[in-house]
């Protein structure tokens, strides 16, 4: 477990002794719960704590002297608020006490699968999560891979910013995580389940769990915090419905009944890889039932930030691996007791990359640390139905399993239109779908002579250099629109602003694709 030393010699100074500080702070009119924190003692900053972060044990005279910080910084809040409350000096707090955050996260599930985006998944505890809190219809992800994205999520940062854009990844030295900036403001974070981040130093979680989360150690981390009265932030990060889709109970899904998106060739090999997949969805909805029952039986639904999300989509073709809406768009529910109205929608488009400020936001922390992202809290409370006006997509290849020496692309969505620029177009694009035997029954079909199968295999490999599709008429991305003189107009704007966002993240294009293996950490010991 990932610990923080106290601070020592001129620095240290006792809870109590940073409480009075705190106090003090908000009471001469501290403008923010952060200033707060300053003026109660820089010394319990965590960038003072000893200077850096320190791999300790679990001596239990370390866990109590974190958990009185903690305390100390939650009971300085509920005075924050009520010093603001009875003297006006400080506004815009409602809450007596933070709010905890419980992140639940799939992997590799397309968003049109979970039964209240419209999909044959049964997933109950999902569907029954958005009757109480807000479905988003318009979330996505920047890079269609497991890696790239949870650095996304866990630091506010866009993918070549972070340097964490190919798969396998890791972000720059220095990179603040979601565990500096929600630990600076007293809160408990911690990871169960998958990781596939790095290094450890830019996110010193309290891990658990290996590829799924732990539920035990889910619960202990629920029962010491009430127990503590400190927040705390968990990022319960399943392994489900990642391939070889080996879990749940494929009886329920019969091969003959399930129903295949337009974009794939009927095989009898793609059906079955279709119920395992439907039926590990619905394993993975069992564990968002377990966790959310175990914030009621701790007390702890009504203040916790639930969110539940389902990563990029499958691993099946067009849609992990590619910039199409089934790769980077994905699902996105919030629950929050008081604060989220039950059973609501938005079509704000948010991104990954907003997850980060929006906690930092709700927590009362500040949302303009340096993020590419910015908080979504207006669209929960209802302030606000729209969001941002475009969104972003990279894709790398060079460094993934069976792909070739580089085959890159990024893209540019807006409210209707989508532009995907892919930088060698004359490379036939391979990857571990290519070899799966779902293509390969593809493959097959269309050697036979069926017309559809032969079309579905050329437009995964062979891609023209410019896509654009009409997301209002075409939501499966089928007629590209590129070279049609009527949207040149449109392809040049969209470019446009391409190439602005990837001036602003230091991508180079080609020259990033190429550099790629130099932010991997094959051989390093795959997290």
């Amino acid at each position: 477990m990932v610990r923080i030393a106290p601070p020592t010699g001129a620095n240290r100074s006792t809870p109590g002794e940073w409480l009075a500080g705190f106090v003090e702070g908000a009471a001469g009119g501290a403008g923010s719960l952060r200033d707060s924190v300053k003026a109660g003692g820089m010394g319990y900053s965590r960038q003072r704590r000893v200077g850096a972060v320190k791999l300790i044990g679990r001596g239990q005279a370390m866990r109590q002297y974190l958990r009185s910080f903690r305390r100390g910084v939650a009971v300085a809040t509920f005075f924050h608020v009520l010093l603001a409350a009875v003297g006006g000096g400080v506004a815009g707090y409602a809450m007596a006490s933070p709010p905890n955050f419980v992140f639940v996260i799939a992997d590799d599930l397309t968003f049109r699968e979970v039964g209240c985006y419209g999909g044959q998944a049964k997933t109950p505890n999902i569907d029954r999560l958005a009757t109480e809190g807000m479905r988003f219809t318009r979330c996505f992800q920047t890079a269609p891979m497991c890696s790239p994205t949870r650095h996304t999520i866990y630091t506010g940062l866009y993918p070549v910013k972070s340097g964490a854009y190919p798969n396998h990844t890791f972000a720059k030295d220095g990179t603040k995580s979601v565990c500096h900036l929600l630990g600076d403001l007293g809160y408990r974070v911690a990871l169960s389940g998958k990781r596939h981040i790095g290094p450890e130093a830019v996110f010193p979680f309290e891990y658990s769990g290996q590829k799924n989360p732990d539920m035990a150690a889910v619960e202990s981390l629920m029962a010491e915090s009430k127990a503590a009265g400190e927040p705390f932030c968990l990022f319960a990060c399943s392994n489900e419905p990642h391939s070889p889709w080996n879990k749940g109970d494929r009886s329920r899904y019969p091969e003959d009944k399930v129903q295949l998106p337009p974009y794939h060739v009927d095989t009898p090999q793609t059906r079955d890889a279709w119920s395992r997949y439907l039926a590990e969805i619905t394993y993975f909805d069992g564990q968002v039932g377990e966790i959310l029952d175990l914030l009621e039986k701790h007390g702890l639904a009504e203040n916790t930030m639930v969110v539940v999300t389902t990563e990029q989509g499958n691993s099946m073709p067009f849609a992990k691996w590619t910039l199409y809406d089934a790769g980077l768009q994905t699902a996105l529910i919030v629950r929050w007791p008081g604060k989220v109205e039950p059973g609501s929608e938005s079509h704000a488009m948010v991104e990954y990359v907003d997850v980060l400020p929006t906690f930092i936001d709700a927590a009362g922390g500040s949302a303009d640390a340096g993020f590419d992202g910015r908080s979504f809290l207006p669209v929960l409370r209802g302030d606000a139905t729209d969001h941002k006006r475009l969104v972003y997509g990279i894709q790398t290849t060079r460094g993934t399993i069976d792909a070739p020496p580089y085959y890159g692309s990024r893209s540019v969505r807006s409210d209707r239109y989508k532009l995907i620029v892919n930088f060698t177009p004359e490379v036939t694009l391979t990857n571990a779908c290519t070899t799966s035997p779902e293509f390969r029954s593809w493959v097959a079909k269309a050697k036979a002579g069926d017309a559809d199968a032969a079309d579905k295999v050329r437009r995964y490999q062979h891609r023209p250099a410019v896509e654009l599709y009409d997301l209002q008429e075409d939501p499966f991305e089928w007629e590209n629109l590129a070279e049609d003189p009527a949207h040149a107009e449109t392809v040049a704007t969209l470019r446009g602003e391409l190439e602005a966002w990837m001036t602003s993240q230091g991508d180079l294009g080609q020259a990033t694709e190429l550099a790629a293996n130099e932010r991997q950490r094959r051989g390093k010991g795959k997290r």
